[in-house]
């Protein structure tokens, strides 16, 4: 696991094709943007998962 430290308005470049950007930070929480293409599925975790359990029980 890679552990980055990322201020408010940087971002993060992944595979060259993905960035994610610290929108906000409040009370514990981190609001994150992406930008990827349309070809790119990003989820949450618990979307993930129940997406896969889906398709295993199908």
């Amino acid at each position: 696991m890679l552990v980055l430290t990322r201020k408010r308005g940087e971002r993060i470049v992944i595979d060259g094709r993905i960035i994610v950007t610290v929108e906000q930070i409040c009370e514990g929480k981190v609001r994150l943007g992406f930008i990827a293409d349309k070809s790119v599925s990003i989820h949450r975790e618990e979307v993930q998962l129940a997406i896969e359990s889906e398709g295993r029980s199908s």
